[in-house]
């Protein structure tokens, strides 16, 4: 584009030379040799639109782009009553919600806990348990709290809160980590939203979820104190009898919650594990 700008300035010039030597005026002249030029000499003032307009044009054929699927989802998202409430009260994602209920039915948070929330990011499971521990130390007159947060991805600072990122929660690195920043290298209660990069496949996608939990059960015996409570994401599927066992084994009560902020046409529930033995069921079986 600029360089066909380029040389109708100077078949402009030209035809200026040449009016100016016949005294011609010059919009009379070029509209009869050359009409497309007769307002050539403003052009160069446009020389910087066709990238705007490029960049509106890749804009829209992103848009274009977006299958049915995409749209249908961006619909059910900006009418989410969770959404919006999540707006209001000021939290980073819906998923506070599910937390806020699991909490108020089965009081897995108090003041003066210590808690790790695995896959953390963007933070709101985090508000809800620095507000829930005291972890701020808002409330003189209770106990104060602890929370950590641990993402392989980036996460906003938030009062009341430490985050470990990005980090990978199955590296013995980071727990390592974990231990060290942990008051008394221990917490009471284990929080994990966490998911795996979903592939698609269903099958694979809830192997890969399964195996994680698995990894926090594992984890449990470093870091979780006895009596201590796990709280951890699944997708239900054919495997998660495997990770039930488990935490049978592991804690004296076990629970599925499935809270009403968890859109109904998912696969995800959550299950709730509490009163942790101490490592003490690995060993008796």
């Amino acid at each position: 584009m600029r360089a066909f700008v380029e040389w109708m300035t100077v078949v402009g010039s030209s035809v200026s030379r040449a009016a100016e030597r016949r005294s011609q005026p010059l919009s009379r002249h070029a509209s009869r040799v050359f009409p497309m030029f007769v307002h050539v000499q403003t052009y160069p003032k446009l020389v910087g639109v066709p990238l705007k307009a490029q960049r509106f044009h890749t804009a829209a054929c992103r848009y274009k782009a977006r299958t049915g699927a995409e749209h249908l989802w961006l619909k059910r998202h900006l009418r989410d009553p969770f959404v919006k409430a999540a707006k209001v009260e000021s939290y980073r994602c819906r998923s506070a919600f599910k937390l806020l209920e699991m909490n108020e039915k089965h009081h897995i948070l108090r003041p003066g806990l210590r808690v790790l929330d695995c896959g953390a990011a963007p933070g709101a499971w985090s508000q809800v348990a620095v507000q829930r521990v005291n972890a701020t130390g808002a409330d003189s007159s209770s106990p104060v709290g602890y929370v950590l947060g641990v993402d392989l991805l980036h996460i906003f600072p938030l009062e009341g809160a430490t985050f470990l990122c990005p980090a990978d929660v199955t590296d013995p690195k980071t727990c390592q980590r974990i231990l060290e920043l942990l008051p008394r290298r221990r917490a009471d209660v284990i929080l994990s939203d966490m998911a795996p990069n979903a592939t698609g496949i269903r099958d694979l996608d809830h192997d890969r979820l399964i195996s994680l939990c698995l990894t926090l059960v594992d984890m449990a015996v470093d870091i979780l104190h006895p009596g201590g409570t796990l709280l951890c994401k699944t997708w239900a599927g054919s495997k998660s009898h495997l990770l039930q066992k488990r935490l049978t084994q592991e804690f004296q009560n076990t629970r599925v919650v499935k809270p009403e902020a968890s859109r109904k046409e998912s696969s995800e529930v959550y299950l709730l594990a509490t009163q942790y033995r101490g490592g003490k069921g690995s060993t008796e079986q």
